[in-house]
């Protein structure tokens, strides 16, 4: 059988749909949630669903961590059985050691066919349409170099934004950035967030979380007024319903090219809590090949 030119390796963080993934041929790497003393990889010894509702009457919080270099090595391995090629997405070096244990894997993989490594400065959804350009990319025939650069190049266009019902789990988790102005403060705000550079940072605060997601979606407007290639990933933890409402405004008035919907996955979860909403966006008329 004719190994494929480039396989693609991504994390479990990205919260895209199993389908989507196999119809992709993306391989994913879970992420671990430490709970109760037993650690659990996402989405294969915890569900999201299972996390979710453990989450809602946890007393204690769980913590997170980054796949082993031994893990990536294997799963190196054994997608170099079937591919001529490797190229890794993976969630924000700032937020996570993901990128920094799939080098320490590299270093140490024996089988030649090359490796690249792409750090999005991204997370979940953001990482999710990153993951979805470079899929397009393989699918047309790109080598290693060129889909790596693709997904750079999206990285660097990509804006993501979301609202949390509360700042506790960025706070406790240590992985609230500039938004930790907001901590402590004796109004009743819903902060909206962005990631910025791979880390979290303020945008803007309102006074209800309608009123948030209404802000937040008009930023998305403004920024992609005319844009001709709009591609849009919507997230949601544990909010199904408003992340669907979301999603159909979203799809009525921008009518994007592509509209990817997901759930954030327990590691993500960990940081922002249930009832978060996000979503991210990129116009790919600079890349028409993928556009």
């Amino acid at each position: 059988m004719a190994k494929r030119k480039v396989a693609i390796i991504t994390d479990s963080t990205t919260g895209l749909p199993e389908a989507w993934l196999r119809e992709n041929q993306i391989h994913v790497i879970p992420l671990n949630v430490h709970w109760s003393g037993k650690t659990l990889l996402e989405n294969v010894d915890i569900t999201v669903d299972e996390f979710y509702t453990r989450l809602q009457s946890a007393k204690e919080l769980p913590t997170t961590s980054q796949p082993s270099a031994g893990a990536f090595l294997q799963l190196f391995r054994d997608v170099a059985e079937t591919a001529e090629s490797i190229v890794c997405i993976f969630i924000s070096g700032d937020l996570s050691g993901t990128v920094v244990s799939a080098h320490a894997a590299r270093d140490l993989f024996e089988n030649q066919i090359p490796v690249e490594i792409v750090d999005t400065r991204s997370a979940s959804l953001g990482e999710a349409i990153i993951v979805s350009a470079a899929a397009r990319a393989a699918a047309l025939g790109k080598d290693h170099k060129e889909v790596a650069a693709i997904a750079e190049a999206v990285a660097n266009q990509l804006r993501v934004l979301f609202v949390v019902d509360t700042l506790e789990y960025l706070h406790k988790g240590g992985r609230i950035g500039g938004a930790k102005r907001f901590v402590g403060s004796v109004l009743a705000i819903k902060p909206i967030l962005q990631l910025r550079d791979g880390k979290v940072e303020p945008l803007a605060s309102v006074r209800t979380k309608r009123k948030a997601v209404d802000a937040m979606l008009q930023t998305v407007r403004e920024e992609t007024m005319g844009a001709p290639a709009l591609h849009i990933c919507v997230g949601h933890a544990a909010a199904r319903e408003e992340g669907e409402q979301l999603a159909q405004r979203i799809c009525e008035e921008l009518r994007p090219k592509e509209l990817l919907f997901n759930e954030l996955s327990p590691v993500i979860g960990t940081h922002t809590g249930p009832g978060t909403l996000g979503v991210a966006f990129f116009d790919a008329a600079f890349l028409p090949e993928i556009a």
